[in-house]
């Protein structure tokens, strides 16, 4: 229970760091559909033109939550990005980029952009 209190405490926080900079949540904790392959995408936000994508990993050390994100899950959130993009195409004209958030506790975040 403790892990999961844990992970939406760090995808809170990175949302509200996002915000912070700028950026508008459009949505979060996103699942694109049974049948598509695509995994939870943890936050969709919008600045002017660009979407994100981000991926919120949480570790002991910000180096850990790093590689805390494998390939096999990239390519399942490219995918739903994908989806996402179809059945919204309000969104077709703008730039996507892949983030990533890492959080470590008490409090450090760190924003990668464009990831993979």
């Amino acid at each position: 229970m403790k892990a999961n209190n844990d992970g939406k405490a760090a995808e809170f926080l990175a949302r509200l760091y996002l915000r912070c900079k700028g950026y508008h949540i459009i949505a979060a904790n996103v699942i694109t559909g049974k049948g598509t392959n695509a995994g939870e995408i943890d936050i969709i936000a919008r600045r002017r033109k660009l979407i994100i994508f981000a991926e919120v990993k949480k570790r002991r050390t910000i180096e850990k939550a790093a590689y805390a994100i494998s390939a096999r899950q990239k390519e399942r959130i490219r995918r739903g990005a994908e989806t996402f993009i179809a059945r919204h195409p309000q969104y077709a004209g703008f730039q996507f980029r892949f983030d990533a958030v890492l959080i470590r506790f008490p409090f450090s975040v760190r924003h990668l952009e464009n990831v993979w």
